[in-house]
């Protein structure tokens, strides 16, 4: 079965109420592999590169200004079809029109704080990966219980 990677940020609202351990448990749950992670401080450069589609936008500076300077939890999660997988788990952009179970439909309220980030498209997310990661950071392996039990159909 053929694996994708993509991107995954868990914003300083995340990490600042203690969600990391809930949010990682999730992705793992799901049969998703984390094949990097790092807790950094988003430079503005790395922020504006990331949103730079949003340049312009009402929202883009107050965005930028939001993740940059503050703790994030940086990852590259693997798996099928791992960018519909992840804005599946993750739920609506707006966490009031998301659904009761998706990360932002439990954990977050307001859209502005809506506490994770995934890629949206299997090209965004290596552009993404490529703003945040070198390759040689990013670990391939397989863990046995996904190889055994959920890759297969």
């Amino acid at each position: 079965m053929e694996l994708e990677r993509t991107f995954v940020f868990l914003k300083p609202e995340a990490v600042m109420r203690g969600l990391i351990g809930e949010i990682v448990s999730r992705i793992e749950k799901k049969g998703l592999t984390i094949v990097a992670m790092k807790l950094a401080a988003m430079s503005r450069t790395q922020a504006e590169k990331l949103y730079e589609m949003h340049r312009g936008k009402p929202f883009y500076e107050a965005l930028v200004e939001r993740v940059s300077g503050e703790p994030v939890l940086l990852m590259v999660v693997e798996g099928p079809k791992a960018v519909q997988a992840m804005r599946s788990l993750i739920g609506a952009t707006d966490p009031i029109e998301a659904k009761p179970g998706t990360i932002r439909g439990d954990y977050a309220l307001l859209i502005g704080r809506n506490i994770i980030h995934a890629a949206d498209s299997p090209e965004n997310a290596e552009r993404e990966i490529k703003i945040f990661f070198k390759e040689e950071e990013i670990l391939k392996y397989r863990r046995p219980a996904e190889e055994s039990y959920l890759y297969r159909e």
